[in-house]
């Protein structure tokens, strides 16, 4: 700073000088007004004047803010600066690459398959080849040719009289309430153009999803919307009246979510409109409490009578369960369940922690939960391990974009694959992250009448439907060069993944693989566990309860530091120490 504004900072603080600015602005103008002719410039310049000398005497006043308080009137631009620096850095400063959640190659994608416009790149990959982490599929010097990419799977067990064909590909849970009611019927009218599943969310099946009448994932939370009774709880006649809608053609009972796992949410009182009412069948303008447990089952042996119960009253349509996974022995209690009862879900889709949600705490979207590669292999080896992988059907959701994004679960263990904001980026998201203050600039998730009406319906209908289309394309591509003739075809052996500058490995090296009926072989003592996970809390689980059984021979064991306790490992597994246990040495594989 110069000597100058230094010495005149002791005499007058130059922080002020902003408000001294005003003041002679005010001043000038009105004595100019006064003692010469009037001026439209003179009357301008006393109204700034004034306005600045107003703001500032109230930042003097005021006790909310400190900065204010000592930077009055120009303290604001702090203020205003704050409010539009994720465009600034969206737009000015950020590289392709960087992915906050989403980069801008990621997104570029998204718009240009949207509207079907060349998603070629000149000059090479962006990408560091030689950086950690870098993962590639290995081609065929035989291609195979498909005739199609519209790559399909049926969902449905034994027990399921009204089996669907499902595409790979799907629109993953957003509930109406969360987005528009515009973005509701252009991603609806998209899946039904394109032949492929819309999941509700939670917040149940609105006017506006039945508008065109395109397939719908009818997920039912805690809340259980559109098929409560007045205390919350669960109304079996509602819920087969909507069930045996045809436009609904499974059915999911959402145990968690990946961004918010194990926490409840609640639509404050002003915000249940009259449509949002109709479609939770909830009180107009009252809050609508989400718990972050069911009512309606306490065990894992009454969760799957109740799932159960949910296909006969559906006519016998698929029904399945989402979850993030959490504590491993809660998993496993579920699987003992299905053994124990021979009552198997239809489906099960794995949420990853990375997965996307209109507000969350920020302790809950950045530290609770497993990431979806964690959580899907868990869930597949547990199923394959106990013979059961070929009688339930897994979807995932995390991050999925891209064909190479759905290759990379179906080799972790995936039947198909849901995103979400991939299609709020086909319906013009730009990631501005206003989702939770209804001021959304593109009209995708809002309540605001006048800002949705700029996503017009017909023209995003065709969006969602290309994005879709086009992002089986390049699968279909993939898997050509992969020399395969199906994406059910990929496993952990076609993907590589650099782990240091000299040394890549196959993920089929890299992430437990289970053995079929090695847990059973386990179980029996015909074996040893294929992993400590499986091994310390396959005993603690219970199909009688969600609550972990501690054996006193293990929890001796675990005391004397004897009992290995699992961390995350990539892709083998997922856990901890159970909280009451004491911390003994970590095993890693």
């Amino acid at each position: 700073m110069p000597t100058w504004l230094i010495a005149l900072d002791r005499h007058f603080p130059i922080r002020y000088l902003t408000l001294l600015a005003a003041t002679l602005a005010l001043a000038g103008g009105a004595l100019g007004w006064a003692f010469y002719r009037p001026s439209p410039w003179l009357a301008v310049a006393a109204a700034l004047g004034a306005a600045g000398l107003v703001t500032g005497i109230g930042d003097l006043r005021q006790t909310r803010h400190a900065l204010l308080r000592n930077y009055p009137v120009i303290g604001h631009l702090r203020f205003l600066f704050e409010w539009i620096r994720p465009e600034i850095r969206q737009y000015f400063l950020e590289s392709d690459r960087e992915a906050v959640p989403f980069s801008r190659q990621q997104r570029s994608l998204v718009y240009q398959r949207s509207k079907d416009e060349s998603d070629k790149r000149p000059f090479g990959t962006q990408l560091d080849v030689h950086l950690a982490g870098y993962e590639w599929i290995n081609h065929s010097l035989q291609p195979t040719q498909l005739a199609s990419h519209d790559f399909r799977i049926s969902i449905g067990g034994s027990r399921c009289s009204q089996p669907y064909s499902a595409s790979l590909f799907n629109i993953s849970a957003m509930s109406f309430g969360a987005l528009s009611a515009n973005a509701i019927m252009a991603l609806n009218g998209g899946a039904k153009r394109g032949g492929f599943a819309h999941d509700t969310g939670e917040g149940s099946i609105s006017a506006h999803h039945r508008v065109h009448g395109g397939d719908l994932v009818w997920e039912i939370g805690s809340g259980y919307f559109g098929c409560r009774n007045p205390d919350g709880t669960f109304n079996a006649e509602k819920f087969s009246i909507n069930a045996r809608d045809p436009q609904v053609r499974l059915i999911e009972l959402k145990l968690s979510q990946g961004a918010k796992p194990g926490h409840g949410g609640m639509l404050p009182g002003p915000k249940v409109t009259d449509e949002i009412a109709a479609a939770r069948g909830v009180p107009v303008g009252q809050d609508c409490v989400s718990p972050a447990a069911h009512s309606a089952f306490g065990s894992p042996i009454e969760m799957l009578r109740f799932i159960d119960s949910l296909r006969t009253l559906s006519g016998g349509k698929p029904v399945g369960f989402k979850l993030c996974i959490g504590h491993p022995w809660e998993w496993f209690a579920i699987v003992k369940a299905m053994v124990e009862t021979d009552l198997l879900p239809d489906f099960i889709v794995i949420d990853g922690a990375e997965g996307g949600t209109g507000a969350a705490p920020l302790e809950f979207t950045d530290h609770v939960g497993a990431p979806m590669q964690e959580g899907l292999r868990l869930v597949h080896n547990t199923l394959v391990g106990m013979n059961l992988r070929h009688r339930v059907r897994l979807g995932c959701a995390g991050k999925i974009v891209s064909g190479f994004d759905i290759a990379r679960a179906m080799a972790l263990g995936a039947d198909w694959c849901n995103s979400a904001r991939g299609f709020m980026f086909s319906l013009g998201c730009i990631q501005a992250q206003h989702c939770h203050t209804g001021t959304c600039p593109t009209g995708v998730a809002t309540q605001d009448a006048v800002r949705q009406q700029a996503l017009v319906v017909p023209d995003k209908i065709t969006r969602v439907a290309n994005f879709h289309a086009n992002t089986l394309a390049a699968l279909g591509e993939l898997v050509q060069a992969a020399g395969l003739s199906h994406p059910n075809q990929i496993d952990a052996s076609h993907i590589v993944r650099r782990i240091a500058d000299q040394e890549v490995r196959l993920l089929s090296s890299l992430l437990l693989t289970v053995a079929p009926g090695a847990l059973l072989a386990a179980e029996r003592g015909e074996a040893a566990w294929p992993h400590p996970v499986f091994g310390l809390y396959w005993p603690m689980a219970r199909s009688d309860s969600f609550q972990a059984s501690l054996r006193s021979d293990r929890l001796q064991a675990s005391s004397q530091g004897n009992s290995a306790q699992p961390v995350i490992t990539t892709g083998a597994a997922v856990g901890g120490p159970h909280p009451t246990a004491s911390r003994g040495k970590r095993a890693r594989m």
